[in-house]
């Protein structure tokens, strides 16, 4: 489910876009001042609705003001917008303009496509291709063309280190230190069988050659 901050002093329209979005399947929270806004950033949604006129300042100091600390997409509302507000409001860190009366099927629409976009730009930052071997980092998953490789938790753990630091050599007692933490009991004994265990599961779809060894070293990711 998807989540939707709606923020604008008319009480009327939160209550009309409130009903709306909750029926279309969002988790909607409201806000009816600009305070109210920063406060509800906190809950992190997906995409924030924006009324440029606000009681206590302005829809653009908003915006500014949490630009900083979320990364969703940011719509404004306004019922009117002049080139200049235009300007304003994108050096601020908005993403569109929605302009009093509108449709709500066509914002709903734009809605989601925002979300879509916001989705697939943080699906690319969190997943890395290695030919046929994807690594999602998000998901926690690693695929062999179309097969999900059937990962422990550590298992996926060294990947993700070794992967996120490519080329970059690994000894035993750092991977030990990193993945199972300074306080552990046990030793880094346990790294060789959790690498030949990884490699035989990656060797199934011929991906093995990702896990490299340097003798006497450690071992390192190769693309």
């Amino acid at each position: 489910m998807y989540s939707i901050l709606i923020a604008d002093d008319e009480k009327d329209v939160v209550c009309l876009l409130k009903d709306y979005f909750e029926l279309e399947g969002y988790c909607v929270y409201t806000a009816y001042s600009g305070a109210q806004a920063v406060e509800a950033v906190s809950k992190t949604p997906d995409i924030i609705l924006l009324d440029v006129n606000m009681p206590d300042g302005n829809g653009f100091e908003v915006c500014e003001k949490i630009r900083d600390h979320v990364s969703c997409p940011i719509l404004f509302l306004t019922a009117k917008v002049e080139e200049e507000d235009k300007i304003k409001g994108f050096a601020a860190g908005g993403d569109d303009y929605i302009i009093k009366p509108f449709s709500l099927d066509e914002l709903g629409a734009r809605v989601a496509a925002h979300i879509r976009r916001d989705r697939r730009a943080n699906a690319a930052k969190n997943v890395r291709f290695y030919g046929d071997l994807v690594i999602d980092y998000t998901e926690k998953t690693v695929l062999a063309g179309e097969n999900i490789i059937d990962l422990a938790n550590k298992e996926f753990r060294i990947i993700e280190l070794l992967s996120l630091n490519t080329g970059q050599v690994f000894d035993k007692e750092r991977i030990y230190e990193k993945i199972w933490g300074y306080d552990a009991e046990g030793d880094s004994s346990v790294i060789a069988e959790h690498i030949r265990r990884i490699r035989a599961k990656l060797g199934k779809y011929g991906q093995d050659k990702h896990i490299g060894t340097v003798w006497g070293m450690g071992y390192k990711w190769i693309k």
